[in-house]
């Protein structure tokens, strides 16, 4: 049975998002305003959710956007909303450790694969973080090159730079993508 997928919109201060909810929980976060994000979302529902086509709700994603407006007031370091995993056991296992990273603290990619008994798979570690469906949330912002250095990210170095700075103050923010942050 397809299970209704939610969404809406809010503003923030790293652009717009888009936000979308099952009944179980948030399962999808893009960098994005409606008119950009809405066909990308349809076509990650039809790939993850067998066919389902989004529809407009903003009561389903009432308490995400409650929790994102207080995470960017500087008034939230944890979030506690339901949230919906959609993919692979190895990225499903990848996003869980993510979210045991710290607020205000930083990972690289191999101390993730040490964390989840797979030291090898540095590089496969990346590629999850690529396809993490619930940026911020599942705060993979948090992981940088093991020499400190901001690589990568889905929403962009910007934004990469900007979640870091908020989290961690001024440490990151002069940071470029060239320059080691610790």
């Amino acid at each position: 049975m397809a299970q209704e997928v939610g969404y809406t919109t809010m503003e923030s201060p790293i652009g717009p998002l888009l936000l979308a909810s099952t009944e179980e929980g948030l399962c999808y976060i893009d960098f994005a305003n409606e008119e950009e994000g809405l066909p990308r979302l349809v076509r990650w529902c039809k790939k993850t959710l067998l066919g389902v086509t989004p529809e407009k709700n903003e009561a389903i994603n009432e308490q995400v956007k409650l929790q994102l407006e207080q995470y960017f007031a500087g008034e939230r370091t944890e979030f506690d909303v339901p949230t919906v995993l959609y993919g692979t056991p190895f990225q499903k296992t990848v996003w869980t450790e993510l979210t045991n990273i710290p607020y205000g603290e930083t990972r690289s990619y191999k101390d993730i694969a040490i964390a989840i008994g797979a030291a090898k798979a540095v590089r496969a570690i990346g590629g999850a973080n690529n396809r993490n469906p619930i940026p911020v949330i599942i705060p993979c912002h948090r992981v940088v090159g093991s020499n400190g250095a901001l690589v990568g990210y889905g929403g962009g170095l910007s934004i990469k730079e900007f979640l870091l700075s908020h989290e961690e103050g001024p440490l990151f923010a002069h940071a470029t993508s060239n320059q080691a942050v610790r």
